[in-house]
C-alpha cells in the first residue's frame, strides 16, 4: 500500500491490525465500530477529515419505503431499519451523546394526487456525525486524517475495505462505474404556522425534513437537486429558489423568504451506480479487498446494515441477506 499526504500521520508505521479501512465517512466509521466490537483491530485512513462530505450533508431520512428506491434495495433497507435502535444505542454508550429520531412519519405525495403516511424515522446527520466520531475515538480506533490511501500494485493479504463514497480510487473506478451525483439543499426557519411540524413531507420532486430536537429545532431541510456535475459542490440561487418553490407546493407557508428565511445552503456528492444499488462485498471472488459504496440517497439509512453485513463477510460469517444483487463484480460480468 502507499500513502500520500503532508500530514504527519502518513509517516507513522502501520500498527498490527486486521483490517484497514479507506474512508472515514459514515460507512467507514460504522464498519470500524462494528468490527471493533467483534475484537477486530482496525485502522481508518481519510483523505480529508472524518465525516466531512456526504455523511454531513444528508437530510437524514431513513426512507426504507420510499417508492423511488429500486425494489431490490428493500430487504437491505428493512434490515438496516431494524438495526437502527441498537446502532444508536451503541454509539450513545460509547460517546455519551444521544442521537434522537427527529420525526416518526413521512407524508408521501403521489403523482395521482393521493398521499400515503409511512412509518419512517429521520435523524439529524450532523448529530449522528458528532456522536459517531466521538464513539469511534472512545473505542480507541485510530483515524489518520488528511492521509490519502492508494492501493498497492503488489499482491497483498491485508484486508482492505474501501468506503470512500464518491471518491473511489482511479484504480478501482475502472471496474466500477461510480459517479458523484450532486445534491443542493437549503435549511429554512419554520414560520409560526409550521412551528409544530413533526413529519417529513416528500414528493417525486422535493422533500421537507423538519428538525424537532437539538440545535436545529424549529428549522427544516429542503432538498434536493440530483445533478451530474462531477465534483462541483457550489450552490446556485436559482436552484435553491426552485427547491423552495417545489416545497411551497406541499407547504405553502414556505414560499416566502421573509416568512421562512433561509439559514444556510450547501451541496453534497452522493455516490451513484447505474442500477441505483450499492456495491457491497469483495472486489473479486476470494479477494481480501472489499468495497462499500454507491448508497446514493440512502447512505444514512443503510449504514448499520452495511456495517454488519461487511463485518460478517470479513470475519467469515454467513450474512443475513443474499448480497448477490450488490456484488461489486456485477458490472464486469458479460
Amino acid at each position: 500500500m502507499a500513502l500520500g499526504s503532508s500530514h504527519s500521520s502518513s509517516t507513522l508505521p502501520l500498527p498490527a491490525l486486521d483490517v484497514l479501512i479507506a474512508g472515514a465517512g459514515i460507512m467507514g466509521l460504522s464498519l470500524a465500530l462494528e468490527l471493533h466490537s467483534r475484537g477486530t483491530r482496525v485502522l481508518v485512513f481519510e483523505r480529508d477529515t472524518a465525516l466531512r462530505h456526504a455523511s454531513f450533508a444528508a437530510a437524514g431520512m431513513l426512507a426504507a419505503n420510499d417508492p423511488h428506491n429500486p425494489p431490490a434495495l428493500l430487504p437491505l433497507s428493512q434490515l438496516s431499519t431494524s438495526l437502527y435502535p441498537g446502532y444508536l444505542h451503541r454509539i450513545e454508550q460509547l460517546s455519551g451523546i444521544a442521537v434522537p429520531f427527529q420525526t416518526d412519519t413521512t407524508l408521501q405525495y403521489q403523482s395521482s394526487g393521493n398521499r400515503l403516511r409511512l412509518d419512517e424515522h429521520s435523524i439529524d446527520p450532523r448529530q449522528l456525525a458528532t456522536a459517531l466520531l466521538a464513539a469511534v475515538r472512545a473505542a480507541g480506533i485510530e483515524i489518520r486524517e488528511l492521509c490519502e490511501f492508494h492501493p498497492s500494485t503488489e499482491p497483498s493479504e491485508q484486508t482492505i475495505v474501501y468506503t470512500t463514497g464518491a471518491w473511489l480510487p482511479a484504480e478501482l473506478n475502472q471496474a466500477l462505474p461510480l459517479r458523484p451525483r450532486k445534491g443542493q439543499m437549503l435549511r429554512v426557519q419554520l414560520p409560526p404556522s409550521l412551528k409544530n411540524l413533526c413529519e417529513v413531507h416528500r414528493s417525486d420532486a422535493v422533500y421537507i425534513v423538519p428538525r424537532t430536537l437539538g440545535p436545529q429545532a424549529g428549522t427544516a431541510i429542503i432538498g434536493s437537486t440530483v445533478e451530474d456535475a462531477g465534483f462541483d459542490t457550489a450552490t446556485h440561487p436559482r436552484d435553491l429558489l426552485h427547491l423552495r418553490t417545489l416545497a411551497s407546493e406541499l407547504l405553502p407557508a414556505l414560499a416566502s423568504e421573509s416568512v421562512a428565511p433561509q439559514i444556510e445552503a450547501w451541496a453534497g456528492l452522493r455516490p451513484h451506480l447505474p442500477d441505483g444499488l450499492p456495491a457491497l462485498g469483495p472486489l473479486q471472488p476470494g479477494s481480501h479487498h472489499f468495497i462499500a459504496t454507491g448508497h446514493f440517497r440512502n447512505g444514512i439509512l443503510l449504514a448499520p446494515a452495511t456495517a454488519v453485513l461487511l463485518a460478517d463477510l470479513i470475519t467469515g460469517k454467513t450474512t443475513a441477506l443474499d448480497l448477490t444483487p450488490f456484488s461489486p463484480a456485477r458490472f464486469s460480468q458479460s
